[in-house]
């Protein structure tokens, strides 16, 4: 901890200015110029320094960070979330989650003629994929990430193989490669979104499925619980496009969409999570690196006492989401998520209007 602190003190001498690229007074979604502040937080969940800003577009409603975080912003971070310090909490609650990965699966299955070849991009460590594979045993699994989750969801045979790199330099290599390409949780991400469906339309064959997840900003949960709304993640998450402006860009993309899911993709823990961040940040935290000093015995056990006392609303946030779940949820437009599956149509064919 002690020579992870003097790297993070290091990185954070000229303070956190360096890790953003200039202000936009364009929407990157449709170019206009009517965009203002929508929401202000800090990073609720590592609790690295830095404010973060997301914007609205008054003519679309696509939101986006601005500034946005530039490449050595999204290094810095990312680490020690999915990797290093974080690793190890975080492959324990994606390996836990088989239930909804099947889910998953069986929402495609209808759409899937049988032997296919799959590319989950964003794969982390290829859970998705092994929970899959139980229902629908005649699909081959690869995986890509930018980490060495991929490689390393290989050897543990979770996928065939595993790509580490970026998709559109992975499609450039391998047009045609593949019958589905998933981005579950992926796309809100990226610095170029856009840039991300053409890469899914050129490794695709025609015919092809796409499968995207997103967190939807048009969840009333997104008001109702304002920065505490856990699928904001701040500073990981880029963009955040309504269902309608991302089923538009696909159909100009060249693919028609199948179907829009929005229950199916629903994940019941807004309350629950909200719950936690805003218990995490009335606590004081525990020893971080990115801390200038870690915190005295005082403090840790303050923050035990608070986290101990906030186990009844826990408890009562837990069953309040598992109530609110399901076709409620979509009926009272709570949903934290939608599914677009969309086919990928063949060269040459006529693309409406974007």
């Amino acid at each position: 901890m002690a020579a992870l602190r003097a790297a993070y003190r290091a990185e954070l001498a000229d303070g956190t200015d360096a890790f953003f690229a200039p202000r936009s007074r364009l929407c990157p979604w449709c170019g206009s110029d009517r965009i203002a502040g929508h929401l202000r937080t800090t990073d609720l969940f590592q609790h690295k320094p830095g404010t973060f800003v997301l914007d609205r577009c008054h003519d679309c409603g696509h939101l986006f960070q601005n500034p946005r975080l530039n490449e050595r912003g999204l290094a810095f971070y990312y680490r020690d979330f999915y990797d290093g310090l974080g690793e190890e909490r975080l492959g324990g609650v994606f390996g836990g989650r088989t239930a909804a990965y099947r889910s998953r699966a069986r929402s495609v299955r209808p759409h899937l003629g049988g032997a296919a070849e799959w590319l989950d991009v964003g794969t982390g460590h290829g859970h998705f994929c092994e929970g899959a594979r139980a229902v629908l045993p005649a699909v081959a699994f690869d995986g890509l990430d930018r980490s060495d989750g991929a490689e390393l969801a290989e050897r543990a045979g979770r996928v065939r193989r595993g790509h580490r790199g970026s998709f559109p330099d992975l499609a450039a290599r391998l047009p045609g490669s593949y019958d589905v390409v998933s981005m579950f949780h992926y796309l809100e991400h990226c610095a170029d979104p856009l840039r991300e469906v053409e890469a899914a339309r050129a490794v695709l064959r025609p015919g092809g499925l796409l499968v995207i997840d997103v967190p939807d900003p048009e969840s009333r949960f997104a008001r109702l619980l304002g920065r505490w709304w856990l699928p904001w993640l701040q500073p990981q998450h880029l963009h955040l496009a309504p269902a309608g402006n991302l089923r538009r860009r696909l159909t100009a993309a060249g693919f028609t969409v199948l179907a829009e899911e929005h229950a199916e993709a629903h994940d019941p823990v807004d309350l629950l999570a909200a719950a936690w961040v805003a218990l995490d940040a009335l606590a004081p935290p525990e020893d971080l690196p990115w801390l200038a000093a870690p915190p005295g015995a005082g403090r840790g056990a303050l923050r035990g006492a608070v986290l101990l006392a906030g186990v009844p609303l826990l408890l009562v946030a837990a069953a309040l989401d598992r109530l609110l779940a399901g076709p409620l949820a979509g009926r009272l437009r709570l949903t934290n998520a939608y599914r677009l599956i969309a086919r990928r149509e063949p060269d040459g064919a006529p693309r409406p209007p974007g």
